[in-house]
């Protein structure tokens, strides 16, 4: 019946429950950010990637996946976490500069087994989405398991994250162009996503420079302490 903690839910008609393991993508260079988004404080307990850890099991997700980058801050990510028992599994791109979609390949890889119907993903620099969103895209897989799933705020068309790949796309994700990425197939599949209408601005909520950070927090990037 798959891993222990997947998020397991009982669907009508189903002979079990769904399995849907999450997995946060910290693998990109933050270079616009000018330093690592994951390890950015988020508030006064969480640095973006452990919010994002607690958001996930807040919304039932027992089984999350963070995928950094070989030659990246995999041991500060790892402290980072510790404050989020039981520590996720942390995975790593060997090749990062392949593009997002290999940090979702390698993901993938990770979580993909006998009885997993879906994964979820985000990335490191939506941190802010809620608890009761992702609940909403897990809910709506269950009931409908469309290939795609994703948050949607309809006054203006917009699209968030996270974002649930039902195993049918599976395939097509590892057959994707890399240059295209995960959006190829969302554009393929575009006639029978989900979009979910949700009322939190957190899940479309993207967080990449630090102007952006400023707007989205109230208040600058701390400045790291000095080198002893």
């Amino acid at each position: 019946m798959g891993g222990k903690g997947s998020r397991r839910r009982r669907v009508p008609g189903y002979h079990r429950a769904v399995i849907v393991p999450g997995i946060i993508l910290t693998g990109g260079r933050s270079s616009r950010m000018g330093r690592p988004k994951a390890l950015l404080p988020a508030d006064e307990r969480d640095t973006f990637v452990s919010r994002l850890v607690r958001t996930f099991r807040g919304a039932g997700v027992g089984e999350v996946v963070v995928v950094a980058a070989v030659g990246g801050p995999v041991d500060a990510i790892r402290s980072a976490l510790a404050g989020v028992p039981p520590a996720p599994r942390i995975v790593l791109n060997p090749d990062p500069s392949r593009g997002q979609l290999s940090s979702l390949l390698t993901g993938l890889e990770a979580i993909d087994r006998p009885g997993v119907d879906a994964l979820l993903m985000t990335l490191v620099d939506i941190p802010l989405v809620a608890a009761s969103t992702v609940r909403a895209l897990l809910d709506a897989h269950g009931r409908s398991r469309a290939p795609i799933v994703r948050p949607s705020r309809p006054a203006d068309a917009a699209h968030g994250h996270p974002v649930i790949f039902d195993r049918a796309v599976f395939d097509d994700l590892r057959g994707a162009d890399p240059r295209a990425g995960a959006r190829s197939v969302v554009r393929a599949r575009a006639t029978d996503i989900e979009n979910v209408a949700v009322d939190d601005q957190g899940a479309f909520l993207d967080i990449d420079t630090p102007a952006d950070y400023r707007r989205a927090l109230g208040r600058p990037i701390p400045v790291d302490p000095p080198a002893r």
